[in-house]
C-alpha cells in the first residue's frame, strides 16, 4: 500500500501529543517522496518535516548546525516573525553559544519552569502568551548534525554530559500547549538529527517516554520505482529503440538496489550530461557507483581471451580439465552479464563466483590466477586472502575497517579499500573454512547484496569482481576429541567419488558446523571440485618444474645446467611417490632432492658465469648428511 509520506515523517505527525522530542537517526541525507494533491513531489528531510508539522498548525521550523546557526523554514515573512516572537530579535543567522542554544530550546519547548537566560522582555512576552512557559508561536526545532556535537558518546566530559543532562530534563519537564485557534494540544519537539542512534549517549533516550528515537529507513523497491517513473523521463531517449522486456523504470530501481533516492537523481544527471539514453541506465549506474568510465566486461579482447584460455589454462594448470571446463562455462557466462540472470534483481550481485575444492597443490590458486590475467589481462589484477589469518572474531574488522574510535578506523579495511581502488579484479578468499563465522556473514553479505559498508560509512560494490573462494573439505576429516586425521578420499580414487565425497562435507561443514546453510546456497551450483594429479600428469608438472630450474640457474649465475636421463627418472619416480600433495609436494621434493645439493655444489665450488654443471645421478641422504648428487663443473663450459 503507497502511503502519503514516509513512516517515520506520520509516526512524528501522529505523536506530538505524546513525544517532547525525537531522535532521527539513519537515512537522514536522502531526498524523500510525498504524494500531495494526486502529484508526487520530492522533498529534503527539513521539507518533509515542515510538510507533516504545518497540518498540525506549526508556524515555523526553526533548524541549528554548528556551521550555519539558527535559521528557519519555510522561508516566509511570516515564519521569521513567528521564530523571533519565541526567540527574540537578530537570532536568526548567528550561531548561539552553547548557553543561549539551551535557552532557545527552553523557550520553543515551553517548560512550565523558568528557562535560563530568560530576560525581562522574553517574559512579558510568556505572560502576553496567555500562560507560564507557553510561547508566542508554535514551533518545531531541528539539531542538525547531532552526532558532531560530542567528542565520543561513550566518553562524554564534564561539559558534554551537563549538556545532555539538561536536554533530557527538558523533555521531562515540556508540556503540551493549547491555542485558541487550534484545538489539538501538542509538544513543540525538537529533532534530534543523527547519523546513528548509538551517535547520541545510550542513557539519553534509555527509558525517557518523553524521547522516541526513529530509523530513516533505506528506500523499498516500490520506493525506488516511484522515483524512477518520475526521473525516467527526463532522460535522452535510446539511441536505437528496442522493445523492452523489463520497463524501464524497474530497471532503474533494480540496478539501484540498497541505494537511496538521492543517487538515482545524481545518475540521472550524470546520464543526462554524458547524453546516456535509457537504454545505458546500467552504464549510468556503474559509473555513478564505481567512478569508472570503460567496461572492461564489454571489451571484445574478454570473449576472445576467455576463448584463447580454453588452451592457454589448460597448459597452466595440468589434469584438471573437468575443473577448468566448469571454470570457463562461469567465466562465459560472466562475461555476457547472465550470471544470476534468473533472479529478478541480479545487477548488483558479484559478476561471478567460484567456489574451488579438493586436494591441496592441485592448482586451485593457480587457476586464480590465470582468471585475472585472462580477463582483464593483468596478473596485478588478483587479490588474495588466506582465510587462516581471519579465524578470530575482530578479523571481520580487517576486511571492512574498524568502527569509528577503535584502534585502526582511520585505515580504513583491507578489501573493502582495494576493490575500491580497483573494482575489476579477481578476489581469492584461501581456505575459507578457516575464517570466524562474523567473517562468513561478510561473505553473505557480498554474495547477496554484491556490496559492503565499511567502518567509516563508505559502500564498496562488488558488481564487477569474481570473487574465488578456496577449500579443501572432503579430503581429510579430524576427530574433534582425539585430533586424528584420517583421509576420506585416497589418491588414485575415481573422479565420482571424490567429487561425492568433497560435495559432501562442503554440505556439512556449512550447514552443521558454521550453521550457515544459507551461504552455501548463495554458491549454488558454483563449486568446481578439482582431482588429484595422477602420476603421468605428475611427471609433465615435475618437467616444467626442471625447466624453471634450469633457466633460473642460468639467468641468475650465468651457469649451464644440464641433468642426465638418469636423474629425470630418479626424479620423476620420486614426484609419483607424494602424488596427495599435488604439484606443491613436487617442488618441495625437487627442492630436496635436486635445488638444495647442487646450490651447495655450486656455492662450495664457486662456480661462476660460463661455467657448465652436469648432473649424473641423485644419491639418497644418509644418517649424517642429506640428500647428495654426483656432477661435474667444467669451467668457461669447455
Amino acid at each position: 500500500m503507497q502511503h502519503p509520506v514516509p513512516a517515520f515523517a506520520s509516526e512524528i505527525a501522529g505523536t506530538l501529543a505524546v513525544h517532547a522530542q525525537y531522535v532521527l537517526h539513519g537515512n537522514i541525507r536522502d531526498s524523500y517522496l510525498v504524494e500531495h494533491q494526486g502529484a508526487t513531489k520530492i522533498l529534503s528531510l527539513t521539507q518533509l518535516l515542515w510538510h507533516v508539522l504545518e497540518p498540525a498548525g506549526f508556524d515555523a521550523l526553526v533548524t541549528y548546525d554548528a556551521v550555519a546557526g539558527l535559521d528557519v523554514h519555510p522561508s516566509t515573512q511570516d515564519a521569521r516573525r513567528a521564530a523571533e516572537q519565541v526567540l527574540g530579535c537578530g537570532v536568526l543567522g548567528r550561531r548561539p553559544s552553547p548557553e543561549r542554544l539551551r535557552a532557545h530550546l527552553a523557550k520553543i519547548a515551553g517548560t512550565a519552569e523558568q528557562p535560563p537566560l530568560e530576560t525581562d522582555a522574553t517574559a512579558h512576552a510568556a505572560a502576553r502568551s496567555g500562560g507560564p512557559g507557553r510561547p508566542l508561536a508554535r514551533l518545531a526545532f531541528v539539531v542538525d548534525h547531532a552526532s558532531r556535537l560530542l567528542r565520543s558518546p561513550a566518553q562524554l566530559d564534564a561539559k558534554e554530559r551537563d549538556e545532555f543532562v539538561y536536554f533530557q530534563k527538558l523533555a521531562l519537564a515540556a508540556v503540551r500547549h493549547k491555542y485558541p485557534d487550534r484545538p489539538r494540544a501538542l509538544y513543540h519537539p525538537v529533532i534530534w538529527l543523527a547519523d546513528s542512534e548509538r551517535d547520541l549517549p545510550i542513557w539519553f533516550t534509555a527509558g525517557i517516554e518523553a524521547i522516541r528515537t526513529l530509523a530513516a529507513p533505506v528506500p523499498t523497491l516500490d520506493d525506488r520505482e516511484r522515483m524512477a517513473k518520475l526521473l525516467v523521463p527526463l532522460l535522452p531517449a535510446a539511441a536505437e529503440p528496442e522493445p523492452r522486456e523489463i520497463p524501464p523504470e524497474k530497471e532503474f530501481a533494480a540496478l539501484t538496489e540498497g541505494m537511496p533516492l538521492e543517487a538515482l537523481l545524481k545518475i540521472t544527471r550524470l546520464a543526462a550530461d554524458r547524453e546516456l539514453g535509457v537504454d545505458r541506465l546500467a552504464d549510468a549506474t556503474r559509473i555513478y557507483k564505481l567512478g569508472i568510465d570503460d567496461n572492461l566486461w564489454q571489451r571484445a579482447s574478454v570473449r576472445a581471451e576467455i576463448t584463447r584460455g580454453e588452451k592457454v589454462i589448460a597448459e597452466r594448470v595440468l589434469g584438471q580439465e573437468r575443473a577448468i571446463g566448469k571454470t570457463l562455462d562461469i567465466l562465459k557466462r560472466a562475461a555476457l552479464g547472465l550470471s544470476g540472470a534468473q533472479a529478478s534483481t541480479s545487477g548488483h550481485r558479484p559478476r561471478g563466483v567460484l567456489f574451488f575444492a579438493g586436494p591441496t597443490g592441485v592448482g586451485k590458486t593457480e587457476l586464480a590466477k590465470q582468471i585475472a590475467e585472462l580477463l582483464f589481462g593483468d596478473a596485478q589484477a588478483y587479490l588474495r586472502f588466506d582465510m587462516s589469518e581471519f579465524s578470530a572474531e575482530q578479523a571481520a574488522d580487517r576486511l571492512i575497517g574498524a568502527p569509528p574510535g577503535y584502534v585502526g578506523f582511520e585505515a580504513g579495511g583491507e578489501l573493502t579499500g582495494a576493490v575500491r581502488r580497483r573494482p575489476f579484479q579477481v578476489v581469492l578468499f584461501d581456505e575459507i573454512e578457516k575464517a570466524h563465522n562474523l567473517v562468513m556473514d561478510k561473505f553473505l553479505q557480498i554474495l547477496e547484496d554484491g556490496r559492503l559498508t565499511d567502518g567509516q560509512g563508505t559502500t564498496t560494490y562488488f558488481s564487477e569482481c569474481v570473487l574465488v573462494f578456496t577449500s579443501n573439505l572432503g579430503i581429510l576429516r579430524t576427530d574433534p576429541e582425539t585430533k586424528a586425521t584420517t583421509r576420506l578420499v585416497e589418491p588414485g580414487a575415481r573422479y565420482a567419488e571424490l567429487e561425492e565425497s568433497v560435495r559432501h562435507e562442503i554440505r556439512d561443514h556449512f550447514t552443521t558446523v558454521l550453521k550457515r546453510p544459507e551461504l552455501l546456497n548463495r554458491f549454488g551450483d558454483n563449486i568446481v571440485v578439482f582431482n588429484y594429479i595422477s602420476p603421468e600428469v605428475a611427471v609433465l608438472i615435475l618437467e616444467g618444474q626442471l625447466r624453471n630450474v634450469v633457466s633460473k640457474v642460468r639467468t641468475q649465475l650465468g651457469v649451464r645446467l644440464e641433468l642426465k636421463p638418469a636423474v629425470h627418472s630418479r626424479l620423476a619416480a620420486l614426484s609419483c611417490e607424494d602424488l596427495e600433495n599435488g604439484g606443491r609436494g613436487i617442488g618441495n621434493m625437487l627442492e630436496s632432492n635436486l635445488v638444495n645439493p647442487l646450490a651447495r655444489m655450486l656455492f662450495d665450488e664457486n662456480a661462476a658465469r660460463g661455467d657448465l654443471v652436469e648432473v649424473f645421478e641423485l644419491r639418497p641422504g644418509g644418517e649424517d648428511d642429506g640428500p647428495g648428487l654426483t656432477a661435474r663443473l667444467t669451467r668457461g663450459g669447455a
